[in-house]
């Protein structure tokens, strides 16, 4: 007798014996059992997850005659009648496949339509199976509409399809449809588990892991690949024969870089690449088993203690998620993910494979710059940080003499701040501090929302500091001698305190205080001969440059604003015809 390969051999007879649908097992025992049958059925899913499987023990659930003869439509098929043996046979009259991916024309179906006239010959019902229907052309969906819609009652539809997008709203709406889902590793490796020891073959635990996952949730690619497997391993599963059918990265290769990412060795990554190309592993399954191995980390880092299975996998998870920082792992999780699609662009998928590696040695901060503190300290002196300035009643006494950081509290209407020493762009002039008093004084009227410059100018109170801050960064920007993350910290950052070559920012962002960035500006001030240390913290900022900037920039606009409202034209428009100013279409020269 011929060899009969596993994925027919262990295909489900019953719905008792399908795995990873229960959903659809459940509605359709249910529906049996209580007689409530449908005329058509829409089976949709990704292959091989057993939509066909579904329809033939549907066919035998309405056509089954029990053991004795005697039996009705059931939810649980004998297996010995007539009916049940001939379908699983595939030679019972009463039920027919057609394959619409090679019969998709409206003659094919018209011959089809043709048998639903005649009652069934031996069963309860006719049961036509049409796979694959989304190929099946316009003029021969329309051709099966009418019957589909009000077909005999001795006569079931039952339609399969892998992308039900493309299938008619008219055909949609006539069916019952049910969605088949890819099934879970876990589901695979447990029913491998179970088919190999029927087969008496010896599998390790790895090697069913690999199949799992390779299997892509289905099950019969899953069986398909076991066959391969116990051809290839003479007769047993062993992890390292499963890795070198299937082209997988071995577990030691994923581990040593993800290590070597992990300490910033970027010779190690390189020939950890080289040793790939030269075993002819695959590039893109070791980014996969990257973001797998990547995965768990972040869960174990998000969730101490997790239970991640107690395998060996697990293990080294652990004992990886503590040398890599959680950014760094959901950074290197996004590159390895974006990385396999770049791999097909690149002149040869293994030097794709080193560049997507080294792309986080690129944005891993130096170690220079990662050795700075958030809070100032140079291991010597310490400078007293500035707590943070709140908006200071009139009167407040000023901050105590004898202090070596020196910070001046300035009201926000009564104090104006010092003239600008270069004009282009100017701190705000004594006018925006007039803005300033009005929106802090006034109260919005009811139902009346304020503009949100408005509200970002009031939110300023200049400080001594910020006029030398502002026009400091104003010349390195001039200079481009500062530029992206480092150009937007300095923007954004108040000088709280200047001792010597030591300039201390404040920011409220954890997100702009990064190592890579303040190093930069560091190094901006150093070549401008204006400093050699930085130290940055986080908390409330009060005068910033982007402050300043955007408080000229309202004040400029209301200026224009006004202009356009004392008009004469403008007035005369708005009087004699109703004309309506729009504020946001006037913008300042």
């Amino acid at each position: 007798m011929s060899y009969l390969v596993l994925a027919r051999k262990f295909r489900p007879k019953t719905f008792g014996e399908m795995v990873g649908q229960e959903h659809v097992v459940r509605a359709l025992e249910n529906a049996l059992t209580s007689q409530r049958l449908h005329h058509a059925y829409l089976f949709t899913g990704t292959r091989g997850v057993g939509k066909t499987t579904v329809s033939r023990i549907l066919a035998k659930s309405l056509n089954c005659q029990g053991p004795d003869g005697q039996g009705g439509v059931t939810a649980q098929p004998c297996g010995v009648c007539q009916a049940c043996t001939e379908i699983d046979a595939g030679r019972f009259i009463d039920y027919t496949e057609l394959d619409a991916a090679s019969n998709r024309g409206v003659d094919e179906v018209q011959m089809l339509l043709e048998q639903a006239v005649y009652k069934p010959v031996q069963g309860r019902f006719k049961v036509f199976m049409i796979d694959e229907v989304h190929m099946l052309t316009n003029t021969a969906f329309n051709a099966m509409l009418k019957t589909l819609e009000e077909p005999p009652e001795y006569l079931k539809f039952v339609l399969a399809t892998t992308d039900p997008q493309k299938v008619p709203v008219t055909v949609l709406s006539r069916c019952l449809q049910f969605n088949l889902r890819p099934m879970a590793p876990e589901t695979v490796h447990e029913h491998l588990a179970r088919v190999l020891a029927s087969e008496n073959v010896a599998a390790d635990e790895a090697s069913l892991r690999l199949l799992a996952r390779a299997a892509r949730g289905s099950m019969r690619d899953a069986l398909s690949l076991t066959d391969q497997a116990i051809a290839f391993g003479a007769g047993q599963l062993r992890e390292a024969a499963v890795r070198q059918m299937l082209g997988s990265a071995d577990r030691s290769h994923v581990l040593r870089l993800v290590e070597a990412l992990a300490a910033g060795d970027g010779r190690v990554v390189v020939e950890t690449c080289e040793e790939l190309r030269r075993q002819g592993l695959s590039a893109a399954a070791t980014l996969e088993d990257m973001a797998a191995l990547l995965q768990r980390m972040a869960v174990l880092q998000a969730v101490p203690g997790h239970d991640g299975g107690g395998d060996q996998d697990a293990a080294d998870a652990a004992r990886l998620a503590a040398l890599l920082p959680a950014d760094e792992t959901q950074l290197l999780y996004s590159i390895c993910l974006h990385g396999r699609a770049e791999l097909g662009l690149a002149p040869d998928e293994y030097a794709g494979l080193t560049m997507v590696l080294l792309r986080l040695l690129a944005f891993k901060p130096a170690p220079g710059a990662a050795a700075e503190k958030k809070t100032p300290h140079d291991g010597g002196e310490r400078l007293r940080p500035a707590a943070p300035v709140p908006p200071a009643p009139a009167g407040r006494e000023p901050v105590q003499a004898g202090e070596r950081l020196r910070v001046v509290e300035m009201p926000p209407v009564q104090v104006q701040a010092p003239a600008p020493r270069v004009a282009p762009p100017p701190p705000p002039p004594p006018a925006v501090q007039e803005v300033v008093a009005v929106a802090v004084r006034e109260q919005p009227e009811p139902g009346v929302r304020e503009q949100p410059r408005v509200a970002a100018a009031a939110r300023l109170q200049p400080s001594e500091e910020g006029d030398l801050w502002h026009e400091t960064v104003r010349r390195l920007i001039a200079a481009e001698a500062i530029s992206a993350l480092a150009r937007e910290l300095a923007l954004q950052s108040q000088l709280v305190a200047r001792d010597g070559e030591h300039w201390m920012l404040r920011v409220e962002r954890e997100s702009l205080n990064q190592p890579s960035a303040r190093e930069r500006l560091r190094s901006a001030l150093e070549q401008a001969g204006l400093g050699t240390r930085l130290t940055v913290e986080v908390g409330v900022v009060s005068d910033s440059p982007a402050r300043r900037n955007a408080a000229f920039a309202a004040e400029k606009q209301r200026l224009a604003e006004e202009t356009v409202r004392n008009d004469a034209f403008v007035q005369a428009l708005v009087r004699d015809f109703g004309a309506k100013i729009v504020a946001s279409g006037i913008k300042p020269l």
